[in-house]
């Protein structure tokens, strides 16, 4: 389920419902930041038995400072008090009753699970990140400090929530550098508006070429690619080990009954899983794509998977993902058709059965990055050096897994495989890992579909400026308006950590339908060389079936120049 971002991203979560308070008084302003701010990050250390009594807030010389006390008392009774009210005196009701379910919102993980992530590498580099906002005497002091209170607030009896973070405080004040947080607040909201500009420049730029080229309205008549296809379906599970790599693959394949008339051996589509999924989170469409003919098949990347999660979790693993797996995900597709051919030619259930010289790959999130790979595009491993030498002021936080890339020995990496005819990337991370020069080397067909309020690798920085990278003559970008990271998938019954409804966001049943619908037309299109569902790829008929509270949009051409 990608359940490792529910982890890294928590912060991210609550900070924006904190952001979207528009609380404009600087004093409230950050005491909101701050208190969202502690809500993420998860290390250790030994500190003396003692909380934080109050949060001060340091402007240069100025300072401003509340007890936690008083913080605690609004969010257990609801009545602010002389002390609390200084802060909230021109925020409007509404405003003040969010900040109290801010401080009362439970976070769903568990004092193993919070210091197993905070001693991985990720884990402390986004612990750091969050610890030079607080002002202390000593070097390092609030990155062991938050760890603690982190640590602590998870085994609290009354919840783990963002009072108790600010309550497990082991020092006696928490002082925020309000200077550098104000500069964090600024440049999110900048983030936020380009995002926001540039999404409304693809909707725009999508109605146009609507206009342009007008729905031909029998095609809503004539077929519905969101609905099942024609065929029944078998599912098989087998067991890959690649000894040369010391990797076992375990790969759901799903097979087309044939009918008569659908006899001679069909395309397959691969599905590349997220960082922390498994290979039942895109069942859905795996068994949608299926009922079109196609064969499927499901790998299960056993570096990034959710067995490796639940292994960081139990403490047999020591790191989220290994570099290596931007590396071994694409090799694990490409050993993954090379034993499929040799399986076609041995095993009777799969003989005459898979055309393995037309083949598509569609992936999210770290699987998005796989596909691109696949589909042509280069490693850069010397821009992300350049890149990751100023991850901690990156707001892209989806930089903070590309940058584990650094750690790859330095080699000429061929990851295509020119059995691969389309690609679609879902979320990719891509923007350092593969970058410009790295995009511009892919020449077949792609399509980028991106989340509109996607906080774990964000829509203008990994999808849509990417787009434009792209050199293939046949590109689509998609953004589904208000979706997140989550929405496209489903839930597994693998699952480490389930993902609460306000972090999948609304009406995901809507995304995962678009997604069935896209997923058929493009293959269709240029991997089963159906040119009659090339008009289900068009701007107007996407505008046909975009639907609130997820508006759908599609270009052929972003809106954005590089």
């Amino acid at each position: 389920m990608n359940v490792f971002w529910l982890k890294v991203f928590w912060l991210k979560i609550f900070w924006l419902k904190v952001f979207r308070l528009k609380v404009f008084r600087l004093q409230v302003k950050f005491l909101l930041q701050c208190m969202s701010f502690g809500v993420f990050f998860l290390p250790l250390a030994a500190f003396p038995a003692q909380s934080a009594e109050r949060i001060t807030l340091s402007y240069g010389i100025l300072q401003r400072s509340i007890s936690i006390d008083s913080l605690e008392a609004y969010a257990r009774t609801g009545e602010v008090d002389e002390e609390l009210e200084v802060y909230i005196e021109n925020v409007s009701p509404a405003q003040v009753a969010q900040l109290r379910q801010v401080l009362q919102t439970p976070i769903t993980l568990s004092p193993v699970e919070v210091t197993q992530f905070l001693y991985t590498p990720i884990g402390e580099q986004l612990l750091e990140r969050i610890s030079t906002l607080i002002r202390t005497d000593a070097p390092r002091s609030g990155f062991y400090a938050l760890r603690s209170a982190l640590i602590l607030a998870a085994a609290d009896p009354d919840g783990f929530t963002p009072l108790t973070v600010l309550q497990q405080y082991p020092l006696e004040n928490l002082d925020i550098n309000l200077t550098r947080s104000l500069r964090t607040v600024d440049a999110v909201q900048s983030l936020v508006n380009e995002t926001q500009q540039a999404i409304a420049q693809i909707n725009q730029q999508s109605q146009v070429q609507a206009n342009q080229s007008p729905l031909n309205t029998a095609l809503l008549s004539a077929m519905n690619p969101s609905r099942p296809g024609n065929f029944t379906w078998t599912k098989e599970t087998i067991v890959l080990n690649d000894s040369s790599r010391d990797r076992t693959l375990p790969v759901d394949i799903y097979l087309p009954v044939y009918l008569p008339v659908a006899s001679s051996p069909r395309p397959v589509i691969v599905i590349s899983h997220g960082l922390g999924s498994d290979r039942a989170s895109f069942a859905y469409l795996a068994q949608h794509l299926a009922s079109y003919g196609f064969v499927v098949a499901v790998p299960e990347h056993p570096g990034s998977s959710a067995a490796q999660l639940q292994a960081l979790v139990e403490g047999r693993a020591d790191r989220v993902t290994d570099p290596s797996e931007f590396v071994n995900r694409p090799l694990d597709v490409k050993y993954l058709l090379d034993e499929l051919s040799r399986l076609s030619q041995s095993e009777p259930v799969f003989q005459n059965r898979l055309n393995l010289q037309q083949v598509g790959i569609v992936g999210q999130s770290f699987g998005g990055y796989t596909a691109l790979a696949l589909a042509g595009a280069k490693l850069q491993l010397d821009q992300l050096q350049t890149d990751c030498q100023n991850l901690r002021n990156s707001l892209n936080l989806s930089l903070v897994l590309q940058c584990l890339a650094q750690r790859l020995p330095q080699s000429q990496y061929d990851l295509s495989d020119s059995r691969i005819k389309a690609a679609i990337a879902i979320n990719p991370v891509s923007s350092s890992i593969l970058g410009q020069a790295g995009l511009n080397q892919i020449r077949i067909p792609v399509m980028v579909i991106a989340s509109g309020n996607d906080t774990v690798s964000p829509a203008l920085p990994e999808q849509i400026q990417p787009f434009n990278w792209i050199a293939s003559s046949n590109k689509y970008l998609v953004v589904i308006n208000n979706a997140t990271h989550f929405s496209t998938v489903d839930a597994s019954p693998n699952a480490v950590l389930s993902v609460p409804p306000e972090v999948i966001g609304a009406d995901p049943a809507l995304a995962r339908q678009y997604v069935r619908a896209l997923n058929v037309a493009f293959f269709e299109t240029f991997v089963a060389n159906q040119p009659g569902y090339q008009p289900y790829l068009s701007a107007a008929y996407i505008r046909a079936i975009s639907q609130e509270p997820l508006p759908l949009s599609l270009v052929l051409e972003s809106a954005l120049k590089s």
